[in-house]
């Protein structure tokens, strides 16, 4: 099984290596690659050293499967080389999600719809993912008619550049800004860039991402993203209203009988989920779970993960393991 890593060196790329190496996926040859100027640098894997290759090079390898973070433009450009060489890419990035000949993956919602044809799948955006899995299994038994979610956000979606920025910030030192405004002790109410219809793109992928992965165009969504001065992973207020009514401790039970979700929603214990803990971790955390008292069949919940895991590098890994049971690649 021939594994190429695009986008090795950077901050998804190093998780995906370290969650390869941890879930004992079944490498037989690593290809760590990135840009030009990381050519030759060398990476560790399982304590070998590997060379960084370019991009042809890659593709001329052929990969059984390539999995990509290495940001929309290099996906749109180079994914379609790999797919031609057959090669089948994993692509973390948004260049792909909602093009309608392309699948949009969490494996425990809806692998299945996976085929050997698919040689181009496509991750979903890190907020869309911990959200609809902690929904998919109450769509399913209660029928969701309206989301609306408010999301605290770290600032590893953005980057290294954000990191540094939140450390300088913190030393009180001067340096490269990746947001226009300082992070540190502040929430800016602005992930991504702007769309015409005053939502940013973060925002509007919560809609139509939740909605192609659930396979239900109907469900009304609407979103506000904030990022926040943490590192841990992301924070969800998520109020959803079903068509049918359900008992708080039934959700509860759904939840923690659902694969890949961990319920904290002790409060004698002041147990909920918060991204301090999640970091570092794959599951997605659910609390808080409480009946919106002001409609009827309303639910209120708090959801955090780990966006660097199950938000990007994990479920890429899930879908690589997904397709070797199944036989696709």
């Amino acid at each position: 099984m021939r594994i190429a890593v695009v986008g090795a060196t950077g901050m998804v790329g190093e998780i995906m290596l370290k969650v390869l190496a941890e879930r004992n996926f079944p490498v037989t040859e690593l290809i760590p690659v990135a840009s030009e100027k990381s050519v030759g640098k060398e990476i560790e894997y399982k304590g070998q050293k590997y060379k960084v290759v370019g991009l042809q090079t890659a593709v001329d390898l052929k990969a059984d499967i390539a999995v990509f973070s290495a940001g929309g433009d290099t996906s749109l450009e180079w994914a379609p080389k790999f797919a031609a060489a057959g090669t089948t890419v994993i692509d973390n990035s948004s260049a792909w999600r909602m093009d309608p000949t392309k699948k949009l993956v969490v494996p425990e919602i809806n692998a299945s719809i996976l085929t050997k044809e698919d040689k181009i799948i496509a991750n979903p955006n890190c907020s869309t993912i911990q959200m609809v899995l902690a929904l998919a299994p109450l769509h399913k038994k209660y029928n969701i008619r309206r989301i609306i979610v408010s999301t605290y956000q770290s600032i590893t979606g953005t980057g290294v550049k954000a990191v540094r920025q939140l450390e300088n910030e913190y030393a009180g030192v001067e340096g490269d800004m990746a947001y226009k405004y300082p992070i540190h002790r502040n929430a800016i109410p602005q992930c991504d860039s702007f769309e015409a219809n005053g939502y940013t793109k973060e925002e509007m992928k919560l809609v139509r991402e939740t909605q192609k992965i659930l396979s239900d165009n109907t469900i009304r969504v609407t979103a506000t993203a904030v990022r926040v001065p943490v590192v841990g992973g992301h924070s969800e207020a998520v109020n959803v209203e079903f068509t049918n009514d359900f008992e708080v401790n039934e959700v509860r039970e759904i939840l923690q009988n659902t694969d890949g979700v961990v319920v904290q929603d002790d409060l004698d214990a002041f147990s909920y989920p918060m991204p301090l803990f999640a970091e570092g971790k794959n599951e997605v955390f659910v609390g808080r779970i409480r009946r919106d008292e002001s409609q009827p069949n309303t639910l209120n919940m708090w959801i955090v993960a780990d966006n660097l895991r199950k938000g990007a590098a994990t479920n890429t890994i899930q879908i690589a393991e997904y397709l070797i049971q199944a036989g696709l690649v």
